[in-house]
């Protein structure tokens, strides 16, 4: 009896931390076709290529600043060149932006896979 509870209650945990897993987890089509893991790490969310030229390859590092808002930095694969990136989530949809200067920027939208 004790067995069968302990095991319930290991599973609702696991299946509760699952659920709140922030909605920016997960996979992403970026605009040129690649696709983009984004995972928890420490306080932050990686992003890393997964497919496609650069496949592998860091990209960026965020953090939620609330209202499905992401602030920290961005890398664009092509160059190696990092800018301060921010992402704004609206359902399947996440807008990455990274800027120069705060000034000269660059977006483009991903979609959830």
């Amino acid at each position: 009896m004790l067995r069968t509870i302990t095991l319930a209650l290991g599973a609702s945990f696991f299946l509760a931390g699952a659920a709140l897993a922030d909605p920016i987890e997960g996979t992403w089509k970026t605009k040129s076709g690649d696709n983009a893991a984004i995972t928890a790490c420490g306080d932050s969310y990686c992003i890393k290529l997964i497919s496609g030229e650069y496949s592998g390859r860091s990209i960026g590092r965020m953090k939620a600043t609330g209202g499905g808002n992401y602030a920290g930095s961005i890398t664009k694969p092509s160059t190696g060149k990092t800018y301060k990136g921010s992402g704004r989530l609206s359902g399947s949809t996440l807008t990455m932006k990274g800027c120069v200067l705060g000034i000269l920027c660059e977006s483009q939208t991903w979609h959830k896979l």
